[in-house]
């Protein structure tokens, strides 16, 4: 099942998120450890967001690729079902 996550942090809180030195390490494995497709990093309402496209095995995964996001920064996280033209 493909899905579209996204993870907003508010703008103050997210300036210290990227102030923070394991930042970047932190994405890194985040990626590698749920085999995301694609990252995007952007704003969505004045808030600093990661977008994630991943491809889950199974809907078991969601709590343990949601729960470290929630954890971190008042992240707002959504995550969405999506298709490509072969589905």
């Amino acid at each position: 099942m493909r899905v579209i996550l996204r993870a907003m942090i508010p703008t103050i809180a997210g300036n210290k998120m990227v102030k923070d030195p394991n930042f970047l390490k932190t994405i890194e494995d985040f990626t590698k450890k749920f085999n995301c497709e694609v990252a995007y990093f952007t704003e969505v309402n004045g808030n600093r967001t990661r977008v994630f496209i991943l491809d889950l095995p199974s809907s078991v995964m969601i709590q343990a690729i949601v729960e470290p996001l929630f954890q971190e920064f008042d992240t707002n996280v959504e995550i969405h079902p999506a298709m490509n033209l072969d589905d």
